[in-house]
């Protein structure tokens, strides 16, 4: 297994697969890190995917970007963030059980981060050799949260998006967007204890998709803001019924 770290469309990024020098995948696979996790956080979701599904290993890449803004300011040493996060405020929607207006808004730095991931998935699909129909974009948390935004917004389909623990943003433009997109395969997966981003929000997220025409399978599980095994175990086998035939 071969992990090596690069700079790749202005991000740095760390590489993860067993394919054969030169040798193109036929899924490759962006993952998106949390706010506040290094830019490593999610790397070891790689070995693990392919330990579950072994037949992956023939077949896919993955690529897991590090977020722009570091947080060592704000005395996260290593933290990074792929926008600033008011998370005072946040809190206390959460606590007060007023989520309804921040589905409405979109964040300051949202736009900013959207351009940096879709000239990062461009330049992926340039240097696997591949075409926007062979990425699988996905993320944990605001990760997530960047991932359907781009995924919704990018020039061609996806071959899939997986959003775990994410939350609706920007409900009108990614309504508007989601209507447009068409059939997209979604896995989404929700902590029903999560004390950082309500279950209901994943909710609003998962109908919107829906109505919008998107193939949504949704997974909530016993947990809080985190990724279950389960969740890990479908996402393999979801990965291999997008390798193209």
């Amino acid at each position: 297994m071969n992990v090596e770290t690069m700079e790749m469309g202005g991000l740095k990024c760390h590489v993860v697969d067993t394919l054969a020098p030169g040798v193109p995948p036929s899924i490759t696979v962006v993952l998106c890190h949390g706010f506040g996790a290094p830019g490593t956080d999610l790397v070891a979701l790689g070995p693990e995917l392919l330990h579950s599904a072994p037949q992956l290993a023939a077949s896919v890449r993955f690529y897991f970007p590090e977020a722009p803004l570091s947080l060592d300011d704000l005395g996260m040493y290593g933290g990074r963030a792929w926008w600033p996060l008011n998370i005072e405020r946040m809190a206390a929607a959460v606590e007060n059980g007023d989520m309804r207006h921040l589905r409405s808004e979109t964040p300051d730095g949202l736009e900013s981060a959207r351009t940096l991931l879709t000239a990062f998935v461009s330049d992926v699909c340039e240097t696997d050799g591949i075409d926007a129909g062979q990425i699988v974009l996905g993320g944990f948390s605001q990760g997530s949260m960047l991932a359907t935004d781009v995924a919704l917004s990018f020039s061609q389909r996806l071959a899939g998006l997986c959003v775990l623990s994410g939350t609706l943003l920007s409900e009108d433009r990614w309504r508007d967007l989601a209507s447009e997109r068409g059939p997209l395969p979604v896995l989404q997966s929700h902590g029903r204890q999560d004390p950082l981003l309500p279950f209901v929000a994943a909710q609003w997220l998962r109908d919107l998709l829906i109505e919008g025409g998107l193939s949504v399978e949704f997974l909530p599980f016993d947990g809080m803001h985190t990724i279950s095994v389960d969740t890990l175990q479908r996402f393999a086998e979801f990965l291999i019924e997008l390798i193209p035939d």
